[in-house]
């Protein structure tokens, strides 16, 4: 198991969700956005939406829009960038 992922209804937003993964060394994750990847299809079919409004409650927390699209769940909302990196590859 990778995770775990705990949701509820919302009350200013269609659903919240905390998402934690010791195992792999993340007490919690501030915003998963694979999460809401498999929670977005659950809450659409729940609420009859194909837009939903969500919103990760954990200490820094975040706001995503999820919208379904087709087999896709399209995400949306303001993000930073934390880090930068450069991958070489050498054959051998």
């Amino acid at each position: 198991m990778r995770g775990v992922i705990i949701t509820s209804p919302g009350i200013d937003v269609d659903f919240v969700s905390r998402f934690f993964a010791p195992k792999l060394g993340v007490p919690e994750d501030p915003v998963t956005g694979s999460a809401h990847c498999e929670l977005a299809p659950y809450w659409a079919n729940k609420l009859g939406k194909t837009t939903l409004a969500a919103k990760q409650v954990s200490k820094r927390g975040g706001n995503i829009i999820c919208e379904i699209k087709a087999d896709r769940v399209i995400l949306s909302g303001c993000a930073v960038t934390f880090m930068e990196a450069e991958i070489f590859f050498q054959q051998t």
